[in-house]
């Protein structure tokens, strides 16, 4: 395969699933901001959440200034201007697939094709109050991507390449989701074991769609260590980290080429310590520092992806690999 249709492949999966993740980030936020909110800049420091998840408080601040809940939720949903809104991974992932409509189905192309034409029409009559419903279509509009995808492609090279940003990315998100639940979510140490706490961690399993695996696996009430042992070393958990190696791990190994090697090793050396892993340790090391050393070489996978097998030049404004310094602990 050429290495200008594999980087539009990926990039394609990468950029939708950076959408749909975009909103479950914005979704938690919106829950999380219903709970009461007693404490002087709380709603500035929820807020500031989403921004500092994603890599996007930077730009915010200087269009914005001070973080606040209508123009935070804007700003990543639909501002054209920031290279990691909704709006710009779908229009993205739109011009990415038509690049490559002979290496996808037309199915595939229709689905994404109409989502860009309905969310033009959506963004132009978008209020406040529609924004949770808004979410809501685009993890739907993913859903259906990634289901018509399976459905119908063939199952070669091609696929592999979808499947290798889909995961990748959602690995990256939700070792930021998971991580900031420490430092930005929560208001104070005080609140740790309260209501607060609980509803916050119930948000954010809601966020990766793990609040009944998690009812169903533990029956128990929710607690950080189980929720962290989940999202991360749990493989039967679609969006945990060890899942979402599993899968980077098989796309590569199905790819496989002399250039991969170095991509196959660090993809090989990450999924075992995932599989081999205990949650005791994890917490022993401290979680912000597990998930800081997750992304990084998360980071560094994508990079060796990136030089082994995709074009050098940005292509549709490609965005850069998140770099696991921009999630950092707010003081």
């Amino acid at each position: 395969m050429l290495s200008r249709t594999a980087d539009n492949l990926f990039w394609m999966a990468r950029h939708i699933e950076r959408a749909e993740n975009t909103a479950r980030v914005l979704d938690v936020a919106h829950r999380t901001s219903l709970l009461p909110l007693d404490i002087e800049g709380t709603e500035a420091y929820l807020w500031y959440a989403p921004l500092n998840i994603t890599g996007c408080a930077a730009g915010y601040e200087v269009k914005y200034g001070l973080a606040r809940a209508d123009a935070v939720t804007r700003y990543m949903a639909l501002d054209p201007d920031n290279p990691a809104s909704i709006y710009t991974c779908l229009r993205l992932a739109r011009e990415n697939a038509r690049a490559v409509r002979g290496a996808i189905t037309s199915e595939m192309w229709e689905v994404i094709n109409a989502t860009w034409l309905e969310l033009n029409r959506l963004s132009r009559h978008m209020d406040y109050e529609k924004f949770p419903d808004y979410f809501d279509w685009v993890k739907d509009r993913s859903h259906l991507f990634r289901g018509v995808t399976l459905g119908t492609i063939q199952k070669d090279i091609a696929l592999s390449f979808i499947k290798l940003g889909t995961f990748l990315e959602r690995a990256d998100n939700t070792a930021r989701i998971l991580d900031v639940k420490y430092h930005i979510l929560l208001p104070s140490v005080h609140d740790v074991g309260g209501a607060a706490d609980y509803y916050q961690w119930g948000s954010l399993l809601r966020s990766v769609s793990a609040f009944e695996a998690y009812r169903k696996i533990y029956r128990d009430v929710i607690s950080p260590l189980r929720v962290a042992e989940l999202l991360i070393l749990r493989d039967d958990m679609p969006r945990s980290l060890h899942a979402c190696m599993n899968e980077v791990e098989a796309a590569l190994i199905d790819i496989n080429g002399s250039s991969g090697r170095e991509a196959r090793r660090r993809a090989g050396e990450q999924h075992a310590a995932l599989h081999f892993g205990r949650i005791e340790d994890v917490f022993k090391q401290g979680l912000h520092e597990y998930l800081t050393g997750f992304l990084a070489h998360t980071d560094l996978l994508g990079r060796e992806i990136r030089d082994a097998y995709l074009a050098r030049r940005d292509r549709f404004g490609a965005m850069p690999l998140r770099s696991a310094e921009q999630v950092q602990k707010v003081s």
